[in-house]
């Protein structure tokens, strides 16, 4: 069975659709068509066409590699090394144009996987659900609608204000829910930031009710949805939302009330003892809850100027001679970061002395997993959740705090006595744990905080322009209703 599961896009789409080139069926995002009505005639067909949307959220431009990166690259704990306009030195730097690589390929991206899912939920609606029976088909789109919601979301953290902005009254993305196969569907409004995240939600719940409680091996489980996939994702969105007390709600489905906190239900979620296992072969620790896995097989893996080796670290005979290197005076320089903390094995430091992320090492052609979530998210969710919602020295998010600290420096306990001090603890031991993952982005958006400055990157203040990326140009040429921001 590990062979089906590659995620190689001929097996998918690619097999049974095709790409238009022809300039008056360009869409906003990459257009497919449906090139033969028996695409869904068979389950093997409609098997293989699920696989294809990974293939198309692990795009290099996308999940696989660069948005990642921007995830990371906008917060203030790298410094750009090369000013390589087409590796996001504008990224990095907060300048970006309607025009610039970065934009115009990540929404492009998004909404092929997006469009991708819903050409597939078409199919579904209209034969495929016949042919495979109700269960499997009603597992086969909560896989497609959860890809669908990780679309959206992801792209409304660059693209959209804040939820906090006025409780998501902002303008948010254009909220296209049915396949485009041809011209005539470009024009459409921007919904609202609250109306994207409420259907994002819907997909996750309907995600969570009928995808598998567990799949066929450790593998699966790591690579494609189940149950506890949409729950954990739940917590990282309703985070967002700052509802806390749904991020309790979703969290406790799948976290113990004390340590070793552990999901006791579906996928048996845990840390694992040593952080640096989840980034070695074979990536399916039981603390992956969801990752992009990559081959040798061409087309299976990011590309080189899209890989997270490329960016952060740069296998090869001088590892460290690349994109972006860790800023100094960054998460670095943090004083509590302790010496004999295990993440700080996931750091190199090249002859020059400047460091870099080494949590992916792997060379030409780059294979290493990209993580999506990870359990220890959903423990520092559920922590903050509870803090913020009671507005007190919370004594389970001591705890949590502690089991991601502790199992990478158990001589330290962190013991902050007000609720200040212990947001702060929380915030910080999301930069330590997940750099280089693309978290940094997500939480200050979601706090509405000023974007700090980094070596000649300025500041950015909520009110600043370019605190969001402008609309990509070819959206704005193409949908006479869109709205840039």
């Amino acid at each position: 069975m590990r062979h089906k599961l590659k995620y190689i896009a001929v097996l998918g789409f690619g097999a049974v659709l095709y790409s238009s080139c022809k300039r008056e069926l360009l869409e906003p995002q990459l257009q497919t068509s449906v090139s033969d009505a028996s695409a869904f005639d068979t389950p093997t067909r409609i098997s293989n066409l699920v696989l294809s949307l990974y293939s198309s959220l692990k795009s290099g431009s996308f999940y696989g590699g660069r948005g990642v990166v921007y995830g990371d690259i906008r917060g203030e704990d790298f410094i750009n090394e090369t000013s390589n306009l087409v590796t996001a030195s504008d990224v990095w730097n907060l300048n970006l144009a309607n025009s610039a690589t970065s934009v115009k390929s990540y929404w492009s991206a998004g909404y092929n996987a997006i469009n991708n899912c819903n050409i597939f939920l078409d199919g579904m609606a209209a034969k495929g659900s016949a042919v495979v029976g109700a269960t499997l088909a009603n597992n086969y789109i909560a896989e497609a609608r959860l890809i669908r919601a990780l679309s959206y979301y992801s792209l409304l953290q660059v693209f959209a204000r804040p939820y906090a902005d006025g409780a998501g009254a902002k303008p948010g993305l254009p909220l296209r829910l049915k396949g485009i196969v041809g011209p005539g569907f470009s024009d459409l409004e921007r919904s609202t930031v609250a109306e994207v995240y409420t259907q994002i939600l819907s997909d996750l719940d309907f995600a969570e009710t009928n995808l598998p409680v567990t799949n066929s091996s450790a593998y699966n489980n790591v690579t494609r949805a189940h149950r506890n996939t949409a729950i954990a994702l739940k917590t990282r969105v309703y985070l967002s939302m700052q509802k806390y007390d749904k991020v309790i709600t979703e969290a406790n489905k799948i976290v113990t009330t004390t340590p070793p906190f552990t999901a006791t239900s579906g996928v048996a979620h845990a840390l694992q003892a040593d952080i640096t296992n989840v980034f070695k072969t074979p990536y399916t620790t039981t603390e992956s809850i969801m990752s992009m896995p990559m081959t040798t097989t061409s087309g299976d893996f990011p590309g080189t100027q899209n890989s997270l080796c490329s960016y952060f670290y740069m296998a090869g005979s001088t590892p460290g001679a690349t994109e972006f290197s860790l800023n100094p005076n960054g998460i670095l320089a943090n004083a509590g970061w302790t010496a004999t903390d295990k993440r700080k094995s996931l750091i190199f430091t090249n002859t020059a002395g400047k460091k870099f992320v080494s949590k992916y090492t792997t060379g030409s052609p780059y294979t290493d997993y990209v993580p999506v979530i990870r359990y220890a998210e959903v423990l520092l969710n559920l922590a903050e959740a509870k803090v913020r919602n009671s507005n007190t020295v919370d004594a389970q998010s001591l705890l949590l705090l502690n089991a991601v600290r502790g199992r990478s420096d158990a001589s330290t306990v962190l013991a902050p006595a007000t609720v200040p001090a212990l947001l702060d603890a929380i915030l910080t031991e999301r930069r330590i744990e997940f750099f280089g993952e693309g978290l940094r982005n997500i939480d200050l958006m979601r706090l509405m905080q000023t974007i700090p400055s980094k070596g000649s990157a300025p500041t950015k203040a909520p009110s600043d322009a370019g605190y969001i990326w402008p609309i990509s140009s070819d959206e704005l040429s193409l949908n006479r209703l869109m709205k840039d921001n």
